[in-house]
């Protein structure tokens, strides 16, 4: 099941929509979090198994500088859209990243593409590797 949590700054409406077709998604309005700051919405999706929407690039930041792996975050980076384009450009792109949202990624949704980075960043076995080669 598809488990989204979508931010304060896109219309609820779409995760209404979703859920109509299906989806497990919340808003977070719906949940109280309409003013938590990003740290608690992120914290939330993790420990409800969840993947944030958001319009913010604040979630990527946070989660590359924590080194988080987990939860996955999509920012869509086309403002102004109305529930219903929202759940369709979300069921039209969910195929496509779905893989990397379950082990962990952050994408970021334009009108021309999609970019998928995984996460952690910095794999510690990597990292830990790297540092004894020196």
């Amino acid at each position: 099941m598809n488990r989204v949590l979508l931010d304060q700054g896109l219309p609820r409406t779409a995760a209404k929509i979703l859920r109509e077709t299906g989806w497990d998604a919340l808003h977070t309005g719906d949940i109280g979090f309409s003013q938590a700051a990003d740290q608690e919405i992120l914290t939330y999706a993790r420990l409800e198994s969840r993947v944030v929407i958001t319009l913010d690039a604040d979630f990527h930041a946070i989660l590359a500088v924590q080194n988080e792996k987990s939860p996955s975050v999509v920012r869509i980076r086309r403002e102004g859209l109305k529930g219903p384009e929202l759940a369709n450009l979300i069921e039209t792109i969910w195929p496509k990243i779905r893989e990397q949202l379950e082990s962990g990624a952050m994408v970021t949704v334009t009108r021309q593409s999609i970019r998928i980075r995984n996460i952690p960043i910095i794999d510690k076995n990597t990292e830990v590797a790297t540092q004894q080669t020196r």
